[in-house]
């Protein structure tokens, strides 16, 4: 009978301890089937614990092996950028209110200035409906232009104390702007984060920035309720702070942008990888391409490359006498080149990729160098180029490919594409 009744006992849990970086957890298997973990022990200094815990808050899991490079100074002055546009909300919000004639506590314009801004974001986002195009092309350009935007709007609403009978006009104008500016960052915030995401973590990297926006977003407003109460509660400090505050808002998301490996081909990007490998037989990655990159003027021609440009619409570029021989000059590429004195235009098929524009654009760097340099016809000089081309192509795909660059898209923006 005591053998009988000790078989029947339940079995015991199966368990093992692991340790990892001083940090050991007890894992269990329960006879039911039930899975557990619990922590035993933890031999980490306080500084490190915290340090870690911070990590795992508001960077991505895996961190730093798991993101591109730049992604930290991506961030720093990210969180600089919200605390500062935090806190010259608040300065704003208050001008606006003692234009109306209010006399707010700092408090109430914290408030407040979240139903002033709302109200024009539905207008601005119908202005920017037809420009997202451009700004997957140009996502940088696009968010350095959201917050001068912002900082437009938000000067008129500082100085509207000074011209109280105006109040209406410049209030609305700057919430106009302000909510052009906010769909402008909403909308190149995705290609812009998925130029870090290294291993398809693309929502945790836009969970972590979030929660980082809102941390410093949360400290900025504090920092304008204090300087709203002190150095800023006359318009005179306002007008003595606010351009400081802007001129800061304006250098961090710059530098910002700076930071950001885009891997993608557009107009720019791609004239600087043909420049660099027609002169040194080098491409350079999108970490080392970052800092070079034209962020105010991004439609430049650079002479190197060709001076190619890209969009212009077909008929505008050639006469349609000349259509069917220009389009049978390459024969079945997906571009049409046309040479000018100062210029190349490039026009791509409706389907073409981001190697058909390479391949075009490497037709046209190298026609240029031929022309410059043999003083040989146009004509000729294309079919010299194309041949070239041909040859050195697969070669520079494969070596543009192993430097991280996505050439399965080109992001011309809005420009003219053909279909025949």
């Amino acid at each position: 009978m005591q053998r009988k009744k000790s078989s029947e006992l339940p079995p015991p849990p199966v368990w093992w301890i692991e340790t990892s970086d001083s940090v050991s957890h007890r894992f269990q298997f329960e006879p039911d089937g039930q899975f557990s973990v619990k922590m035993v022990e933890d031999m980490r200094p306080a500084s490190r614990r915290v340090v870690e815990s911070f990590l795992n808050k508001f960077f991505p899991s895996g961190y730093p092996y798991s993101v591109n490079e730049g992604y930290l100074r991506y961030t720093q002055f990210r969180a600089l950028q919200h605390f500062s546009s935090a806190t010259l909300s608040v300065l704003s919000t208050q001008s606006l209110l003692f234009a109306a004639g209010l006399r707010p506590t700092p408090a109430q314009a914290t408030a407040v200035s979240w139903i002033l801004k709302d109200g024009m974001q539905h207008v601005g986002k119908l202005i920017c409906s037809n420009l997202g195009a451009r700004m997957d092309s140009e996502p940088k350009c696009w968010r350095i232009l959201a917050d001068v935007l912002y900082d437009f709007g938000t000067g008129l609403e500082i100085i509207s104390p000074l011209c109280p009978q105006l109040f209406l006009e410049m209030a609305g104008l700057g919430n106009f702007a302000k909510g052009m500016a906010v769909v402008a960052a909403r909308a190149t915030r995705l290609p812009i984060y998925s130029s870090f995401a290294k291993e398809g973590n693309l929502s945790d990297l836009f969970a972590k920035g979030e929660a980082i926006s809102t941390l410093f977003n949360v400290l900025g407003i504090g920092a304008g309720i204090q300087l709203a109460s002190t150095v800023c509660s006359s318009t005179q400090g306002k007008l003595v702070v606010g351009p400081l505050l802007s001129a800061f808002h304006i250098y961090c998301v710059r530098e910002e942008m700076r930071a950001t490996p885009v891997n993608t081909l557009n107009p720019q990007r791609t004239a600087m990888i043909v420049a660099e490998f027609l002169k040194s037989g080098k491409i350079s990655s999108p970490a080392d391409l970052r800092y070079q990159e034209d962020l105010l003027f991004p439609g430049r021609l650079i002479e190197e490359a060709g001076s190619v440009r890209v969009g212009r619409p077909l008929h505008d570029t050639i006469k349609p006498s000349e259509l069917h021989e220009v389009r049978e000059k390459f024969g079945n590429e997906r571009f049409i080149l046309q040479r000018r004195s100062r210029w190349t235009d490039m026009i791509l098929e409706r389907s073409a990729s981001g190697e058909d524009a390479l391949r075009g654009w490497l037709v046209a760097a190298y026609a240029a160098d031929i022309e410059k340099k043999t003083n040989e016809p146009t004509e000729k000089a294309l079919m010299e180029a194309y041949e070239r081309m041909s040859v050195v192509f697969a070669p520079f795909l494969f070596q543009l490919q192993a430097r991280g660059w996505h050439t399965d898209r080109f992001l011309d923006g809005n420009g003219c594409r053909f279909a025949f």
